[in-house]
């Protein structure tokens, strides 16, 4: 896949533009300070998170123009991730403010088998996302669009506004990337409809974002080659296989594999998120799907050693160091 060129035309200050414009929803976060489980702390942590802003502030991280479009509330979360989005160099000129309908929030609750999230988003402020967003001029002057899954879920005109940019292209010209991103909890009023609406959605971009085992649970595939009969050569694809590798398929055919680093891990929230930042940074600069893999690998490791949803240090020099190995060092990285 190939992502259009920057626009020969310089916008003006009254025209901002982002190489990519990533939509849906941003939340607050509540976090234990420390690995008890939430029901033990006395006081949280509050941050910002949500899937496409992740990848966002990850490809500004990465030196790249992002801009996230959504909606929050009139209140001080939605002050809040606005002021954190900005400080992280996210363009958020474009957001709407609803006063009416509040700012979604989540928790994380940490434990021995992991982190959970409890989400507490029904009728917020994003859920109220409709097509009316794919008039932004933001949108027309972006190289490429990034949606997910979640949004598709949040509420019936969230699911047409995905419909309309994915299926519809309803703004010419971005390249649209989408990941799947099931989130069954947000299916449960109509879980039937997950598997068939996710599947054309991923059919219609141009650049799909799936995990292996997401996809066996959505769709009964196995393995990668099953997912790209599946979806058709259409979309180049991208499976991610947790700690072992991912793999790239191209719209051409050309297939592409690279094992995962080993890496720390402190918490898996936003892993996924800055893999697809990692691959996208890539292909705005040209490179090879196997780097793309690389720096996806490089900067979900970076996520993997945090307690945040965006890694907090992409040092270049350090990931150009990692992508320049050859395959047998690459094998043999260790990532602290």
């Amino acid at each position: 896949m190939v992502i259009p060129p920057p626009s020969p035309r310089e916008p003006t200050r009254s025209e901002p533009s982002a190489d990519v414009v990533c939509i849906g929803e941003t939340m607050a976060v509540l976090s234990p300070r420390d690995t008890r489980p939430l029901a033990h702390q006395r006081a949280l942590a509050l941050a910002v998170g949500g899937a496409e802003s992740n990848v966002a502030c990850a490809l500004v991280a990465l030196g790249h123009s992002a801009a996230w479009v959504g909606r929050v509330g009139d209140d001080p979360l939605g002050r809040r991730v606005l002021a954190d989005l900005t400080t992280r160099g996210v363009d958020v000129s474009a957001v709407e403010t609803d006063p009416l309908r509040p700012t979604g929030v989540y928790f994380k609750d940490t434990g021995p088998e992991g982190t959970g999230t409890y989400y507490y988003r029904r009728d917020s402020a994003a859920a109220a996302m409709d097509t009316g967003l794919t008039d932004l001029p933001l949108l027309r002057r972006a190289r490429a669009l990034h949606l997910s899954g979640i949004t598709a879920a949040l509420s019936d005109t969230c699911a047409e506004l995905v419909t309309d940019l994915v299926i519809r292209r309803s703004v010419p010209g971005p390249a649209i990337s989408f990941d799947v991103n099931h989130r069954p909890a947000l299916w449960r009023h109509r879980p039937a409809d997950a598997a068939p609406v996710l599947k054309e959605l991923a059919r219609g971009a141009d650049l799909v974002f799936v995990g292996r085992d997401e996809a066996e649970r959505l769709w009964g595939t196995r393995t990668a080659h099953d997912i790209r009969d599946l979806l058709g050569p259409g979309p180049a694809l991208v499976v991610k296989d947790a700690g072992r590798g991912a793999t790239a398929y191209g719209a051409d055919g050309a297939e592409t594999y690279v094992p995962t680093p080993a890496a720390r891990v402190v918490e898996p929230v936003g892993a996924g998120d800055a893999f697809a930042a990692g691959y996208l940074a890539a292909l705005l600069e040209g490179r090879t799907p196997a780097n793309g893999l690389r720096l996806g690998h490089l900067v979900a490791a970076a996520t993997l050693g945090t307690r945040e949803d965006v890694p907090t240090d992409l040092a270049r020099d350090t990931l150009d160091h990692h992508l320049a190995l050859d395959n047998a060092a690459w094998s043999a990285l260790r990532l602290s």
